[in-house]
């Protein structure tokens, strides 16, 4: 049975795991597809991009993204909303044929898997 054929509630194992794993990224803060890979300590980038962008819609999605900050082609308005929204720390970028649209500060927005102690696990 191919992926596609799959059942509606029946998802791969491993994308199960990708799944979960961004539904705990706290709002304000993202992973990248490589920081989801280690953090599972399976898979890659590639094979968690593959997992968002195939059944990736019923979660927070934009919380997951490319190591650089640059917003996901073709999302980036959707994104920057729930991105301002959350309160997700931002930077700007260089100007495109959209305007400038800006880059997600990796460097204080980025989550490390850890839950604090105050959140409940």
């Amino acid at each position: 049975m191919s992926e596609g054929s799959l059942p509606a509630d029946a998802l791969p194992e491993y994308a199960e795991r990708v799944l979960d794993v961004a539904e705990l990224i706290p709002s304000g803060h993202v992973m990248t597809y490589g920081d989801i890979a280690e953090f599972l300590g399976e898979g890659g980038p590639r094979q968690v991009g593959r997992v968002m962008a195939l059944y990736g819609g019923a979660v927070p999605w934009w919380r997951v993204v490319r190591a650089d900050g640059t917003l996901l082609p073709g999302h980036e308005q959707e994104a920057l909303g729930h991105y301002r929204s959350e309160g997700t720390p931002l930077r700007e970028a260089g100007r495109t044929t959209e305007g400038h649209i800006p880059r997600i500060d990796m460097k204080h927005a980025r989550w490390d898997g850890s839950i604090p102690d105050d959140r409940p696990a």
